[in-house]
């Protein structure tokens, strides 16, 4: 019995800037700062390989000086229109009614809301009223591979199911207008929100790539690394500088073994789909896999375009090559980032 993504679907929020048109709203929130700090933030706003990003807010509101409160809201307005709209676009793709889905997984990490988004679109879409719910809150960039995983693992036990997995983040929800650290900044730079929808089923028929294998890798002793601190403005990003070398010395460990238990090596890879961290992890990643005759293309098309939306932004490389005409039987490979610290890996036949 095998497990496939018959469809995935991405879904922007409504305003959008490319960089150089949000330099001024940047150097506006700078007032009153070193000349010499304000030219390095603007250089790290333009060397941060995000030409346009989007987002729930326009600049204005993002850059205001605004509570916890307001700014939740606003996060907990968009997803349950976000989640709706890339739901619905996904199941369109594969031609289902929302009632066909068994299993709804929703993930983010960007803001805060008690019911969990899925409870909203069980109601606005019609769902079925025995639907299965699994809202995850705390895997950050890795959840929306942890999502597929979580998903796959329900199917393998449950066949002829079907599973909807939901990415929604706002990272501009959680810009901090009081620090001007370098993680608050370089968060700034990086960051985009997105959502996305990933459709998974274990019917005998069902299309799409079909996923091989899935696996968690988890650093030791590296939960400084990367997450959120709850403070009285609201979640403020945590990004220790150590991660894209952290990344590189534990890479052979993350890659290797996974493939081999899959009698598989690194050279049967046809399609890295890869989770854009941002622009330093990205070239980490490439380093390492361009000495290997590798690509990592569509992950720096994604950044590029989009930013790094949490979650939801492997789901858009992963679009990108469902979207292609791909060699039957050519072999995809997932991989994505989070707190804890953790990769998450899948692999796919398509």
């Amino acid at each position: 019995m095998s497990v496939h993504i018959p469809a995935v679907a991405k879904q922007l929020p409504p305003f959008t800037r490319n960089t150089s048109e949000i330099l001024p709203f940047v150097e506006t929130w700078m007032e009153g700062q070193d000349n010499r700090f304000k030219r390095k933030v603007l250089k790290i706003f333009e060397g941060a390989g995000v030409d346009r990003r989007y987002s729930i807010m326009d600049a204005p509101d993002v850059f205001e000086h605004t509570s916890f409160e307001a700014r939740n809201d606003a996060y907990v307005a968009a997803m349950k229109t976000l989640g709706k709209q890339s739901l619905e676009k996904a199941l369109q793709k594969a031609a289902w009614s929302p009632k066909e889905v068994d299993f709804i997984i929703t993930v983010s990490c960007t803001g805060i809301m008690i019911p969990s988004v899925d409870a909203y679109l069980i109601n606005e879409l019609d769902m079925r009223e025995d639907i299965v719910r699994l809202p995850v809150t705390e895997m950050g960039c890795a959840a929306g591979i942890s999502g597929m995983i979580y998903a796959y693992q329900f199917l393998k036990a449950n066949p002829g199911k079907r599973a909807a997995v939901i990415a929604l983040e706002s990272p501009t929800a959680t810009f901090q207008w009081d620090d001007y650290s370098m993680v608050n900044i370089v968060s700034a730079a990086i960051f985009g929100d997105g959502a996305a929808c990933v459709l998974l089923s274990s019917e005998e028929e069902a299309p799409g790539p079909k996923i091989l294998d899935e696996g968690m890798y988890h650093f030791y002793d590296a939960t400084h690394m990367m997450g959120f601190k709850l403070v009285n403005s609201g979640l403020q990003m945590i990004l220790d500088k150590s991660v894209p070398e952290t990344i590189s010395s534990h890479f052979p460990k993350i890659i290797h073994p996974f493939l081999e238990r899959n009698h598989r090596t690194i050279e049967d890879i046809d399609h890295l789909i890869f989770h854009p961290g941002g622009k330093k992890i990205v070239q980490t990643v490439e380093d390492l896999f361009g000495s290997l005759g590798k690509n990592i293309d569509d992950t720096k098309a994604v950044l590029k375009e989009y930013g790094n939306m949490s979650s939801a932004t492997v789901l858009y490389v992963l679009e990108r090559f469902m979207e292609r005409d791909l060699e039957k039987g050519s072999l995809g490979l997932m991989l994505s980032f989070g707190p804890g610290f953790s990769a998450q890996r899948i692999l796919l036949e398509f």
